[in-house]
């Protein structure tokens, strides 16, 4: 099976380890999914995995606000606007510096999503998540319910499957979301988009992040990988989610870039004569 065949995604998903097996008490599988639908029709090209439990969105959150970004008009255009880092964000060295839509996503900077959602504040950001029928709908935040607007799809209270990412997306593409034509082209317009065998052009946006433990902190046993977007060729297009959450860390490669990378090389023989 592909998902078992390709190297990196092979790598990262492991087996359990000989304590593990031993200890079965304190073992924990990893979690994996690939799931492919065609975009038009929404038949099943390809499922393989658990598909249907919810997991922190993390950083593929930033493909709905995009669209929350552009349908309230805070964002423009793919260079408009550039805002400047302020001291008060945090974040690697990277991050600081001034960044546009376009960049946002290509760098997934979280400040520039907690720009966007304070703009947006609570009452609308609430309701496009809940009329996007995204994952539970739930941007109540983490303990204590403060960060709800700025932090709800971050290891908190938001959460998604694979199969919930991949209609989701198809509702996008086929213009099944109450946002505007304008929003519509403008996110696809971001997307990262990635050259992949046959002829296949990939758009898609990776997201990172961590399970939490019995006691609700983050676990760096259990990391988080999701690559979720489209693809087409021609006239057919499709839409997938990816989703690897593993049962020991990872450092480099990010496990986000491993998932992308062993989607971007399998979905061309996925698809293949589907």
């Amino acid at each position: 099976m592909i998902l078992q065949r390709c190297g990196l995604l092979a790598a990262a998903i492991g087996l359990l380890t000989t304590f593990g097996a031993a200890s079965p008490a304190f073992a924990v599988d990893p979690i994996h999914c690939t799931v492919v639908l065609d975009a038009e029709s929404g038949e099943p090209v390809h499922r393989q995995g658990t598909c249907d439990q919810r997991v922190y969105p993390m950083s593929t959150f930033k493909l709905p606000l995009a669209m929350m970004g552009y349908d309230s008009g805070i964002l423009k255009d793919e260079t408009t606007p550039r805002w400047n880092y302020q001291a008060g964000f945090g974040g690697p060295a990277r991050v600081r510096k001034a960044f546009d839509p376009a960049g946002w996503e290509r760098e997934s900077i979280v400040w520039y999503s907690q720009e966007i959602t304070r703009r947006l504040g609570e009452e609308r950001f609430g309701d496009y998540v809940r009329r996007f029928g995204y994952g539970n709908g739930d941007v109540s935040g983490g303990p204590g319910k403060l960060d709800g607007l700025t932090e709800s799809w971050l290891m908190s209270s938001l959460k998604i499957s694979p199969d919930e990412q991949a209609d989701f997306l198809r509702r996008f593409l086929n213009g099944k979301l109450a946002i505007s034509d304008h929003a519509q082209a403008m996110t696809q317009a971001i997307i990262p988009r990635f050259e992949a065998a046959g002829g296949w052009v990939i758009h898609g946006k990776t997201g990172s992040g961590r399970m939490r433990d019995a006691k609700g902190k983050p676990d760096s046993d259990r990391p988080i990988g999701w690559f979720v977007g489209w693809a087409e060729r021609e006239e057919r297009r499709v839409v997938f989610a990816r989703l690897l959450v593993d049962d020991k860390p990872h450092g480099e490669p990010p496990i986000s870039f491993v998932v992308r990378d062993s989607l971007i090389e399998d979905l061309p023989e996925l698809v293949a004569d589907r």
